[in-house]
């Protein structure tokens, strides 16, 4: 059986209910196990604040002195990291490389991850660190949305190099860990190459089936048989919040939104304690990234009753000038709050469904 890719939306009571203007009916969303409720997803219009909190946000990330002379944002913990959430945002609303007030800072950032990659042989991290592997993935899905729009001439084969070192790195089990190389593997960085893999498909890489196979089997070994919820790995640990959020989006990519596991999975998401709505809760930016894409594809009920809330807690968040705080850098918790925060405008392919 093909495993076709989805494109998902990337981010996701009455005063967090202030942020949505409407919501409109699109299509619908059949349940693909026979217990899950058929719903209607819809498109959330951004009242002025929530549009106002995401603009401030991109004029903090474009701010002099903000972005690296070679490209980059952020410190020099995960640069990679940092500059692919930020180039992200701006394709999040519609701004194109090479074009408009943001285009040079866009162009920019390409280059660095493709200069990048032709230092290191097609690897995008940060060498000797653990997140390396991690900043790959993120770089991947960077260029990957990027394509198509951007003029660089070395995007297409900086990209496909880069895909070649994920396709190699995969393990017997189907999944990935710190190091581009096929040892051991976790759900965290196994989602992050699920996601990446699925927008380089898209974009026109070739990616086989059985890759996309393999990894939605070790996802599903990741599954705590009890309570729904996912682990760090196979029979280890406890389940979470921001692990099931990550695996069952990724199962989602894999075509698997029906399957009685995502479907198990979403329930533990939403029976989980209102605590994950704080603005200080663990991993926050990283659990609601995928929570919020994974409510938008279970359909209008379960993304209503989410984003208002989510949006909230982001909006509340924002520093006087225009920067989030995250655990990564001031450019990572930016990047990922209006990549959150964002999901109406739904320009990038990997946040359309």
């Amino acid at each position: 059986m093909k495993v076709r890719p989805l494109r998902t939306t990337t981010v996701a009571a009455l005063t967090a209910a202030s942020l949505i203007a409407t919501l409109l009916p699109l299509s619908r969303v059949q349940a693909q196990d026979e217990a899950a409720p058929t719903q209607t997803v819809g498109v959330a219009r951004l009242t002025p604040e929530a549009e106002a909190a995401i603009t401030k946000g991109l004029a903090y990330l474009a701010k002099a002195g903000v972005q690296n002379p070679d490209g980059s944002w952020g410190g020099s913990g995960n640069p990679v990291a940092e500059t692919s959430v930020g180039l992200m945002a701006f394709m999040l609303k519609g701004y194109v490389p090479g074009r408009g007030e943001y285009g040079r800072l866009m162009d920019k950032a390409i280059s660095y991850l493709i200069n990048k990659g032709r230092e290191q042989r097609g690897f995008m991290g940060t060498p000797n660190n653990h997140a390396g592997m991690y900043e790959h993935g993120l770089a991947v899905l960077a260029l990957s949305e990027a394509w198509g729009q951007s003029k660089n001439p070395r995007l297409k084969t900086g990209l496909r190099r880069a895909v070649d070192i994920i396709l190699r790195a995969q393990n017997a089990e189907g999944g990935w860990r710190y190091n581009p190389e096929p040892r051991d593997a976790d759900l965290s960085m196994t989602v992050m190459h699920v996601v990446a893999l699925n927008s380089a498909r898209e974009a026109g890489i070739s990616v086989p089936d059985a890759t996309i196979e393999k990894a939605a089997k070790y996802v599903f070994s990741c599954q705590d048989e009890d309570s729904g919820g996912f682990r760090y790995q196979p029979g280890g640990g406890e389940p979470g919040f921001a692990r099931t959020a990550a695996g069952v989006m990724s199962l989602i990519m894999c075509g698997k939104l029906r399957h009685k596991s995502t479907q198990r999975g979403l329930a533990f998401l939403k029976a989980y304690p209102d605590r994950k709505f704080d603005k200080n809760y663990p991993r926050f930016h990283y659990s609601h990234y995928y929570a919020i894409q994974a409510m938008y594809q279970a359909g209008e009920s379960d993304f209503q009753s989410w984003y208002p809330r989510i949006a909230a807690t982001i909006v509340s968040k924002q520093q006087q000038d225009g920067s989030w705080g995250g655990a990564h850098g001031t450019v990572y918790g930016t990047g990922f709050s209006i990549l959150i925060l964002g999901v109406p405008y739904r320009y990038l392919p990997i946040y359309q469904r």
